[in-house]
């Protein structure tokens, strides 16, 4: 990493320090950092529901939690996971700072709609925590009727109005970034020179803006039939219960690449640079990112193998989920062939892709297994789902969001971190993640059931495995927070440039200016310009 520091202009944090300044900002930058700060808290606040429901899981007697406390916190744990980190993690934060950048505009095409997306964000949170204040759900995160809106009496109400209000926030930022894709390119920017994390940004954005809106649907009908008896999911009122199932899923499995698809992006952008190759392949990346979106929208069926739907529609939903592997694994077999014969460096962004990759093939194989109809009639709601799951979710995404944060960290702050400290959470993490989840494929292989607070003691060594690994992963996740934080303090200013890289945002200063670049960039060739 190079320290060298030339004379910069005026960055975007110098533009005024008090409160007001940050609150009432249109810079998209700052809005990234604002989204930053609020997924972060909202990441230690899940997190901690996680830790309770570990520590529980450690015995087979429910000796800690009851099972409606038990019940909340896992629901609790799955809400604000889903909806206040996963989704927003990636696109709201470093996909508003650096889209702009990338494609070498000054802002988004929409600034005041940006800050409000913001404060649409925070205001369902506000509701989420209100509701974990007066006592907490507990339906999960899926909200399954007739369960949510016939028999809980936890506050499901305000828990789906937490969820309905951010899934505005994400509308409106797909919408900025769709507009500004379109409209806001520097010259000789063309959809072919396109980085990889712009295409999966804007792949993204269409998935939000056609699916999350199904969920608003959604959420809205359960208020309709918890608060005025309106028949549309209970079956005693003339509703059906598996409606609900096929509008919730036709949103949250294009949900899932909401999360995923961004991390793939992002990868793609730290496995060049930390290979030093182009990447390989890029129009079949491209055209990989744009068919994960589009089939995205036509799997959601095999969440609903055991659920009452026909075996023809089942078979047909089977072969959907296995052709959606296609993509994927052509994202795997390209990132593969641009490490071969690259000069690869191991530093920390490039120990998060590669945990990446590692932990994203073991998830998505394991998917293989949920989409044979007849291997998941057998493991639906046990703990290989979870493992799965979280497979995907927190060993891809997660692991690709830290990845992004540490590349683009000197960017966004200007300072240079402790790469030794950054290495070692790398691998603690990674460690520390496959010690909590692979143990819950084989409770699941085994048979035991997600969501049940008290288990067979055949089951304890497993569980004594996962919440041991759930223990360093917690250490793991906490240790970035003290490093990144006393950088911005201790650490040493970082150049323009400090990984030699080849995009956009690399040819502005550290802390980019206001608006980003002193004069328009002129682009004249694609990107990931290295010499291999």
């Amino acid at each position: 990493m190079s320290t060298a520091e030339p004379a910069r202009p005026r960055s975007y944090l110098e533009e005024g320090f008090g409160l007001r300044s940050w609150l009432t900002t249109h810079d998209h930058k700052r809005i990234g950092v604002l989204y930053g700060l609020g997924i972060t808290f909202f990441f230690f606040l899940g997190g901690l529901a996680a830790a309770l429901i570990r520590w529980e899981l450690v015995t087979p007697a429910g000796d800690l939690l009851s099972a409606e406390t038990y019940n909340k916190a896992f629901t609790f744990h799955g809400v604000v996971m889903v909806w206040f980190f996963l989704i927003p993690s990636i696109p709201a934060t470093l996909g508003n700072f650096l889209l702009p950048l990338m494609i070498g505009a000054r802002d988004v095409a929409f600034p005041r709609l940006n800050l409000f997306s913001w404060y649409l964000y925070m205001l369902g949170g506000l509701f989420t925590l209100a509701c974990l204040l007066l006592g907490g759900v507990d339906t999960g995160w899926t909200f399954y009727t007739p369960f949510s809106t016939m028999f809980s009496n936890s506050h499901v109400l305000m828990a789906v109005v937490g969820v309905f209000i951010v899934g505005f926030s994400s509308i409106f930022t797909g919408l900025n970034f769709i507009v500004t894709v379109h409209t806001m390119r520097a010259p000789g920017m063309t959809w072919m020179r396109l980085p990889l994390f712009v295409w999966a940004m804007y792949a993204v954005a269409l998935v939000m803006i056609l699916a999350t809106p199904v969920l608003a649907m959604t959420l809205a009908l359960i208020g309709l039939e918890r608060l005025f008896g309106v028949g549309i999911f209970d079956p005693a009122l003339g509703g059906d219960p598996v409606l609900f199932q096929h509008f919730f899923w036709f949103y949250s499995h294009p949900a899932v690449y909401i999360m995923i698809l961004p991390a793939m992006g992002l990868v793609s952008e730290l496995i060049t640079n930390g290979a030093r190759r182009r990447i390989f392949g890029y129009k079949f990346m491209v055209y990989a990112i744009v068919g994960i979106a589009v089939v995205g929208f036509l799997v959601w069926g095999h969440h609903m193998f055991v659920a009452g739907q026909s075996m023809y529609a089942s078979i047909v939903f089977s072969i959907l989920s296995f052709i959606i592997a296609v993509p994927s694994a052509i994202k795997v077999f390209n990132w593969t062939a641009t490490l071969y014969k690259g000069d690869i460096g191991f530093d920390a962004p490039m120990l998060y892709a590669l945990g990446f990759v590692g932990l994203f093939m073991l998830g998505g194989l394991t998917g293989l297994f949920l989409a044979a109809a007849a291997l998941d009639v057998n493991l639906t709601d046990t703990y290989f789902v979870v493992a799965h799951f979280h497979y995907i979710m927190v060993g891809g995404a997660v692991m690709a969001y830290l990845g992004g944060i540490h590349y683009w960290w000197p960017k966004i702050t200007g300072r240079l971190y402790s790469e030794a400290w950054a290495r070692f959470a790398a691998i603690l993490m990674f460690f520390g993640f496959n010690l909590t989840f692979f143990p819950q494929y084989i409770l699941g292989y085994e048979g035991m059931p997600r969501r049940y607070h008290e288990y067979l003691p055949q089951y304890q060594v497993w569980n004594v495995l996962s919440s041991a690994g759930a223990t360093i992963l917690g250490v793991a996740y906490l240790l970035p927070l003290v490093y990144l934080a006393w950088s911005l303090r201790h650490g040493a200013r970082a150049g323009p440039n400090p990984w030699d890289a080849t995009g956009l945002e690399w040819q502005t200063s550290s802390p980019p200016p206001p608006h980003n670049f002193e004069q328009v960039p002129q682009v004249t060739e694609g990107p990931y310009a290295y010499r291999r």
